[in-house]
């Protein structure tokens, strides 16, 4: 690996260090010979402007990634204010610091800025126009360090799983050995994506010889729906010997399943901006997903 913009040794600051993303990039973090401080929201509001400001001259990280957010799609709906403050107020606090400092920062953003009715995979600068409270919060924080920074990488994601925190991938196997019969939504497509290789694609940026400042899509390849994904989730699990009860997985619409926010039908990510400049090659989400499952 070129060790390039920041070298080796540089010292990163990492917001929502409990969170799936977060815990990869702390574990990964030796790995590439970097010191990480890892902050939750029990450590640091990032919605406290003076806390952060004071978090940051405190211990002079060379790059602060966000990995922080407030994720609870359906529930962003009545709780507006805790969303915006978590997803755009407190993305606005990092992204003062890192200009200030003059340091990058990358924050960690969402397919759900789309409305998801293009026909095939949506590219960095497609038409955004989010359907809910989440997706639109998450857009206002994209917004707000274009405004506010130079040096920034802004990467968007998708349906992100690992073997812990609250998943798909999760959610599936526990109600897979609970009960025989399960109902998955069929008609809404996306791009599972680890947060192991989210974590390593961060690291390789920041210590790659390119400063192509910007937004990205970073998604795993090949596209399926929830019904696909569950569906893989469990022949996975079964080739693990996990015991399942679930015999009959049901494929449902969209509007079998009603939710208080709306999702958007096409959530594919076009990652090729991303492979052709950093030089990376993204594995499919099929290899990670093995890798998820031996750890549960």
């Amino acid at each position: 690996m070129n060790r390039g913009y920041l070298g080796i040794d540089m010292k990163v600051l990492i917001t929502g260090c409990y969170g799936q993303v977060g815990q990869e990039l702390m574990a990964l973090a030796v790995s590439y010979e970097n010191e990480a401080i890892g902050f939750d929201h029990d450590v640091l509001d990032i919605t406290n402007q003076q806390a952060v400001q004071k978090a940051v001259m405190q211990h002079q990280p060379q790059a602060i990634i966000n990995a922080a957010a407030y994720t609870a799609v359906d529930r962003a709906e009545e709780d507006v204010d805790i969303a915006h403050a978590v997803n755009a107020e407190a993305v606005a606090y990092l992204a003062q610091c890192c200009a200030d400092m003059d340091i990058p920062f990358i924050h960690i953003s969402t397919d759900y800025v789309f409305d998801g009715s293009k026909t095939g995979s949506y590219v960095e600068d497609d038409e955004v126009s989010p359907l809910g409270v989440y997706g639109q919060s998450k857009l206002v924080g994209e917004n707000n360090v274009r405004k506010l920074c130079e040096k920034y990488y802004i990467l968007r994601t998708s349906w992100v799983f690992s073997s812990h925190g609250n998943n798909f991938v999760k959610t599936m196997l526990r109600l897979g050995a609970e009960r025989e019969e399960l109902s998955v939504v069929a008609d809404q497509y996306g791009k599972p994506t680890s947060a192991r290789e989210i974590a390593d694609v961060i690291y390789a940026m920041l210590t790659s010889d390119k400063c192509a400042w910007g937004t990205y899509h970073i998604a795993q390849p090949e596209s399926t729906t929830w019904f696909g994904f569950a569906e893989a989730i469990f022949a996975e699990a079964r080739n693990h010997g996990m015991a399942l009860k679930v015999s009959t997985l049901n494929a449902i619409q969209t509007e079998d399943y009603p939710t208080p926010a709306k999702r958007p039908k096409n959530s594919e990510l076009n990652c090729n901006k991303l492979e052709k400049i950093f030089k990376l090659k993204i594995k499919p989400w099929a290899e990670s997903l093995k890798d998820t499952v031996r750890e549960i």
